[in-house]
């Protein structure tokens, strides 16, 4: 199935004047770095490239053809010599006032891309406006918001922005931050494991921003697990129902060992990722925390704990839980730490360890290879 990018022409490659009509060269500017990165886009990535804008009255005595099309076939000869070309062009040449099926954000131009050869779903409408955004609604896409303070500054269109925030992937005025959106996609898996002693639902988000729903029926263990997701700047949704009639050690077990193979599962084929990854003081403890996710499970543990329990967590699954993790994710993970008081002693392990997470999965849209001499992870 083939993926989209719907983008508006005024506001989003060339630069809208004030007075929202460019009828003269004089008024003809580009988008700075538009170019350079649609260029990318249409070389590296696998979207068909689409404009579709709005033109209001485009043949009237108030937008002429004679002074439109000329700007119109430079801008497009110009992207063309740039070596972006556009699938289709859709110019709508109705008022706002009728509200044509053909005018976005109706979709009366774009009924060919409601069928099984368009994927949809993974596509995205790049405009200047909001109504470019809900065109992305109706379309079942999602916005890529080019935002305009001027445009934003009137209380109408802040109430319906509100409406419209869940269908805005991004917000920017900036080429390179598209580009680099559409190439470094959100690595975003999810697993379910079930045996006789637990039942184990975790979906993760690498991309995210720490945005977490964790229920294990250990508070403790919710507590360190929503660390990772918090200090390494990712999603994660984890419910556990394990058997803690029994005791701790299959909840806490299953659930590292299934994290594990999603943080394994996500990072796919790992092209960019940096690999390794800190160090981080909290109070009287340091916890120092290496990790390689290069495809070999391997835990060396230097910490001690005094206390039989911290919460509901025996202290003696610390060491076991990470080791159930590298088994999982298939990676190395040398953890020291030193300290008296031993909650903060084990927070900063787990701080540390979202930390080191975070530096190894960050990904360079530039530098998209692996990190082995090898050849593979």
């Amino acid at each position: 199935m083939k993926r989209v990018l719907f983008i508006d022409r005024d506001g989003t490659l060339i630069k809208e004047p004030a007075d929202e009509q460019v009828d003269a060269f004089e008024k003809l500017i580009f988008y700075p770095m538009v170019f350079q990165y649609l260029g990318k886009i249409c070389k590296e990535l696998d979207y068909e490239i689409v404009m579709v804008t709005n033109q209001d009255g485009l043949g009237t005595l108030s937008n002429p053809e004679e002074k439109f099309w000329p700007i119109h076939n430079f801008v497009m000869d110009t992207f063309k010599g740039e070596g972006i070309e556009f699938k289709e062009v859709y110019i709508d040449t109705t008022y706002a006032k009728d509200n044509a099926p053909t005018r976005k954000p109706n979709t009366g131009l774009l009924t060919k891309f409601f069928t099984d050869e368009y994927d949809l779903e993974n596509s995205f409408v790049i405009g200047d406006r909001l109504t470019d955004v809900e065109l992305a609604k109706n379309l079942g896409a999602k916005g890529i918001f080019i935002n305009d303070e001027t445009y934003l500054g009137n209380n109408e269109i802040t109430v319906k922005r509100e409406e419209l925030d869940t269908y805005i992937a991004i917000e920017t005025n900036d080429w390179k931050k598209i580009y680099e959106f559409l190439k470094l996609e959100d690595r975003v898996a999810e697993i379910t494991r079930n045996t006789n002693e637990t039942q184990i639902y975790i979906k993760l988000n690498l991309d995210g921003s720490g945005n977490n729903d964790i229920s294990t029926g250990l508070s403790f263990f919710d507590h360190m697990l929503d660390q990772i997701g918090r200090h390494g700047a990712m999603d994660l949704t984890i419910k556990v129902n394990g058997d803690l009639e029994v005791d701790e050690h299959h909840t806490i077990e299953d659930t590292m060992i299934a994290l594990g193979e999603v943080f394994h599962k996500t990072l796919g084929n790992k092209l960019g990722i940096e690999r390794y990854g800190f160090c981080l003081p909290m109070d009287d403890c340091l916890a120092q925390i290496a990790i390689d996710f290069g495809g070999r499970n391997w835990l060396e543990w230097d910490a001690e704990f005094k206390r039989e329990k911290i919460g509901d967590m025996p202290t003696e699954m610390f060491f076991h839980l990470f080791k159930s993790f590298t088994d999982g994710a298939k990676c190395n993970l040398n953890i020291k730490a030193e300290g008296i008081n031993e909650h903060h002693k084990i927070e900063a392990i787990f701080k540390a360890f979202a930390k080191a997470i975070k530096m190894a999965v960050k990904r360079d849209a530039n530098k998209m290879f692996l990190p082995s001499t090898k050849g593979m992870l």
